[in-house]
């Protein structure tokens, strides 16, 4: 992973880039891929957020043009360049961050919480291409979906070394073996379903105030590819969520589908095989930062779905 810039790097390069017009520059928090803090320009409260990836900073100034009331989204002020990579200041937005609820405001904001995934799916993608992780100007790299998903075992510049450093883990390669070969035998029948997919809508991603989203956050993982892949997260993380042990999380999307669209086709096949991809994709992740119980937790979980 990048170092994100410094507090003191982050102060001159503000008061450098603008001036009397900004003030009270202060950190907010450090995320895996950049650093956020917090400031006052023109007297308005913004966030700048430092880091290495500026197609990540690209891609929340896209998805902000796609904001509403279901699915608010920060404005972008400004973005570019900065020393050791890019910055990208937005609107603050507050909140309690959705994974740090209890039981009684994850039931209360649960409605908004599948309205706003609803809102993503019906973003309107027909001037894009491909499937997987997008760039900003709209293009997927694989030409497929299922392409895209079993993608997971290839290298990634960002976390280069993860399949030596899982071979030699306590954990060790046999379960990733297990889950890619369930993957592969899974994959070729899913549905050519193309929607954006935000691809990370826990990590602090959401904020809530109240019984309502505030904010949706990160879109630096966004897919192009079954919109069902963000309700296979849910489903995928929620027992990592102590707190929401008595919420039947699928129930709940059941419930929903059944009052909007109705429930989807091949929908067992598909939040079976997107559940693998989230574990299998996980797994290299924590191969790559040594987080070796992460690796064991995220190991039995995929399991469970081959």
């Amino acid at each position: 992973m990048d170092e994100p810039l410094p507090l003191a790097d982050a102060q001159h390069f503000i008061a450098s880039h603008y001036g009397h017009r900004a003030s009270e520059l202060t950190l907010l928090g450090a995320g895996e891929w950049s650093r956020a803090y917090a400031f006052r320009l023109d007297g308005e409260a913004v966030v700048v957020r430092f880091g290495a990836h500026g197609e990540d900073f690209a891609k929340d100034q896209v998805m902000a043009s796609f904001s509403s009331a279901s699915l608010p989204i920060p404005r972008v002020i400004e973005y570019g360049r900065a020393p050791q990579g890019y910055f990208v200041v937005s609107e603050r937005c507050y909140g309690v961050a959705l994974d740090d609820l209890d039981e009684t405001g994850m039931r209360a904001v649960l409605p908004g919480l599948l309205k706003m995934m609803d809102a993503i799916r019906d973003i309107e993608v027909s001037a894009s291409s491909g499937y997987g992780i997008w760039t900003p100007a709209g293009i997927g790299p694989h030409h497929s979906w299922p392409d895209a998903l079993l993608a997971v075992a290839d290298d990634r510049d960002r976390i280069p070394g993860w399949r030596k450093a899982l071979e030699t883990s306590p954990t060790g390669a046999g379960p990733f073996a297990a889950a890619y070969t369930a993957l592969h035998s899974l994959a070729s029948v899913l549905p050519h379903e193309r929607h954006i997919v935000h691809g990370d809508l826990l990590s602090h991603n959401v904020l809530v105030r109240g019984t309502s989203l505030s904010a949706v956050l990160d879109w630096g993982n966004a897919l192009y590819g079954d919109w069902l892949y963000d309700a296979a997260w849910l489903l995928y993380w929620w027992p990592w969520y102590r707190a929401w042990a008595n919420i039947d999380i699928r129930a709940e999307l059941d419930q929903h589908w059944q009052g909007t669209d109705g429930i989807p086709a091949d929908l067992e096949c598909r939040l079976r095989c997107y559940q693998l991809h989230i574990g299998l994709d996980a797994m290299t992740y924590d191969a790559f930062t040594g987080r070796h119980d992460n690796l064991a937790w995220n190991a039995e979980q995929t399991l469970t779905h081959v």
